[in-house]
């Protein structure tokens, strides 16, 4: 048995459940993605590997492998969310854009640094955080600069004076 999957059992027999068949497919497969994915992306890639598990099979396991720490939801847009495994990555925040979607992961000591300052100041033990920041990346900025449009946000008072 791999560590992951002991860790997962382990996890599953703290709450009473079991590592059925369907999880284990569906941990396999979130680990097997490099990137950020959906539930719908995870579902089509259960199907193209011919698993037979229904999609609200894959729906209803998501709390749990979040709840386990093996996935976190690292983005919405859209009201779409965006996952990634997190078993045996480091910790790192992101960028996405708004037009195209891409997603630039990165990792800044300032930020982590200021984030720890605020929780001394105020007292507060951090569990978790998230930091996505989302916007435009430099390819669709030429492009919508090109097409002579406008940034989504420049009809949002005080917004449009960006000087990026």
């Amino acid at each position: 048995m791999k560590a992951y999957e002991r860790q997962f059992k382990s996890y599953l027999k703290e709450k009473k459940l079991k590592l059925t068949p369907e999880r284990k497919t569906i941990l396999d497969t979130i680990l097997s993605f490099h990137g950020h994915f959906d539930v719908d992306e995870l579902y089509e890639k259960l199907r193209a590997e011919e698993k037979s598990l229904s999609r609200a099979t894959v729906y209803r396991a998501i709390p749990l492998f979040i709840e386990s720490g093996f996935i976190r939801e690292v983005l919405r847009c859209r009201g779409k969310a965006s996952y990634e495994h997190i078993f045996g990555h480091k910790h790192h925040d992101h960028l996405l854009c708004i037009r195209c979607g891409r997603v630039i992961e990165f990792k800044d000591d300032k930020i982590e640094e200021l984030q720890n300052e605020v929780c001394k100041k105020y007292n507060f033990k951090p569990v978790e955080h998230r930091l996505g920041i989302q916007g435009y990346c430099d390819k669709c900025r030429s492009k919508i600069k090109q097409e002579g449009g406008r940034y989504g946000f420049d009809t949002i008072k005080g917004r449009g004076k960006s000087s990026i």
